[in-house]
């Protein structure tokens, strides 16, 4: 007899191996997957000892020189920074091994910075916040080559805030950020001094400048972990440089200027205790009125000026909880939302002085609120781009009209986070979803956060100086994504004019 076909019964056995392979690596891939979405998240809550004393970073006012101008000197460069006993790690920062100096000066004040660049790449120092001429902006656009010196100088002509100053170079500003180049800077003016809030700084008034870290031997690591589609999140904090930071405080009021100097990381910042506070500025300056609140939230570059009430001899932790910010469930994972932090303890003395009460009212808003608007644009972010298309270092993307005023809608389309800032100006958000803004986003802003799905309406005005061959940045702040060329810029010019020539750049 023939013998029987055996192709069939062995075509059956391949089918059962290929399918039995194909399960073991779907189940291994689904286990490391559900392995590495458990271990995701990270928390110091109640884990910090809080031994180390909050460094405040020096205050520099400058020199005057005769013509009145005032002069900063700025020297960026590497070091080493102990921030755990015995263990130096490998750092940058200006004028000194880590970040640098808080800067101060005056509205009506004629300044210049001198900087040095004494790292081995070029880099920039860009004026966060600060309005003007875009040719002293430090964006992109101003590279300072390694040895190479820079020079900006401008006329502050804004009201009292808190500023700050950081590297912009084009694709690797979150590594230069990451490694501890930024600084505060400060400015007053009249109004703002006359009214009774707490302004002795590094007594009452404290710089609170939060990073977050991961160490790697003698090395600050900046891996992005698996899945993490922001970039980069640590699993410390470092505010002002100190790991583990306390602070003695001796008076009944004070004023902590927040400054989230993460690289990806958004914070929702409240106190262990839940106690309720004074919300009295944001990244452009006071609000019009205090408002009280128990939580305030600020994503990378965002800054917010607050007021604490302390009683004697008490401690309470400033706290990063988790985030309510509309990310979907891998985002909520995988960008942070479900992590928190003790932050800075606050340690009261036995007796504080005395603090005269807030007041009632601030200062005026100064921010146009979109009745004057001249023009509309649409912003859609999304990873990599901005309305579709890719940063071009080449490309003017637009040209704005010097005096006018513009509102700007800015839709998140991804799942995942972004945030918003705009050089050189300060916006109003005149609704979110629709509706008003909640109080904390009344006040003068640079920089706002932009949560998954959510559209916001913003209202500029473009006063300062034309340069049509010399471009602004807008961008997100996340700064891999910015450096993944999530950002566009735009110049302004006079009257009837129109977009010159960018000089041309490697990019």
């Amino acid at each position: 007899m023939p013998s029987p076909d055996r192709r069939p019964h062995t075509l059956r056995r391949l089918l059962f191996g290929v399918l039995a392979l194909v399960t073991a690596v779907a189940a291994t891939v689904g286990g490391c997957v559900a392995v590495t979405y458990t271990r995701a998240d990270v928390s110091t809550v109640g884990k910090v000892d809080f031994t180390r004393e909050l460094a405040i970073p020096p205050l520099a006012t400058g020199v005057t020189e005769p013509d009145g101008t005032r002069v900063f000197t700025l020297d960026m460069r590497r070091g080493r920074t102990e921030f755990r006993p015995g263990k130096p790690t490998d750092t940058w920062g200006f004028n000194g091994d880590h970040l640098g100096p808080t800067l101060r000066a005056r509205r009506g004040d004629r300044v210049r910075v001198d900087i040095t660049n004494s790292l081995p790449e070029a880099s920039t120092v860009h004026w966060h916040g600060m309005r003007l001429p875009a040719a002293m902006d430090g964006g992109p656009h101003q590279p300072i080559p390694a040895g190479g010196r820079w020079s900006p100088e401008w006329t502050v002509a804004q009201p009292a805030a808190s500023l700050w100053y950081h590297p912009h170079p084009h694709g690797t500003t979150e590594s230069h950020v990451r490694r501890g180049l930024a600084g505060m800077f400060i400015l007053d003016d009249a109004e703002a001094e006359s009214l009774p809030l707490p302004s002795a700084y590094g007594v009452d008034d404290l710089p609170v400048i939060v990073q977050d870290v991961r160490f790697a031997g003698d090395a600050l690591d900046g891996s992005h972990r698996m899945f993490r589609n922001a970039g980069f999140l640590g699993d410390q904090i470092l505010v002002n440089g100190t790991l583990g930071p306390y602070r003695e405080v001796g008076d009944e009021l004070v004023r902590l200027r927040l400054l989230n100097a993460s690289t990806a990381r958004v914070y929702d910042f409240g106190f262990a205790d839940d106690r309720t506070f004074a919300q009295i500025g944001t990244d452009g300056g006071l609000l019009e009125a205090p408002i009280t609140v128990d939580r305030v939230r600020l994503s990378p570059g965002e800054r917010a000026e607050i007021v604490v009430r302390m009683r004697s001899g008490e401690r309470t932790v400033l706290r990063a909880g988790t985030l309510d910010a509309g990310l979907d469930f891998w985002n909520q994972r995988f960008s942070g939302g479900d992590d928190s932090f003790d932050i800075l303890e606050l340690r009261a003395a036995a007796t504080l002085r005395p603090s005269p009460g807030l007041p009632a009212a601030l200062v005026a808003s100064s921010t146009p609120d979109g009745t004057d608007s001249v023009h509309e644009r649409a912003f859609d972010l999304e990873f990599a781009g901005i309305n579709g298309q890719p940063m071009d270092m080449n490309r003017i993307d637009f040209a704005v009209t010097r005096g006018t005023a513009e509102t700007w809608t800015v839709r998140n389309g991804d799942g995942m986070p972004h945030n918003f800032h705009v050089h050189d100006v300060r916006f109003r958000v005149l609704t979110v979803d629709g509706a008003p803004p909640p109080p904390e986003f009344t006040g003068p802003k640079d920089t706002v956060f932009v949560p998954p799905g959510s559209t916001l309406r913003l209202a500029l005005r473009f006063d300062g100086p034309a340069d049509p061959n010399t471009p602004y940045m807008y961008h997100c702040h996340l700064l891999w994504h910015e450096d993944q060329a999530m950002m566009g810029q735009f110049v302004v010019v006079e009257p009837g004019g129109s977009a010159g020539v960018v000089p041309r750049h490697g990019h």
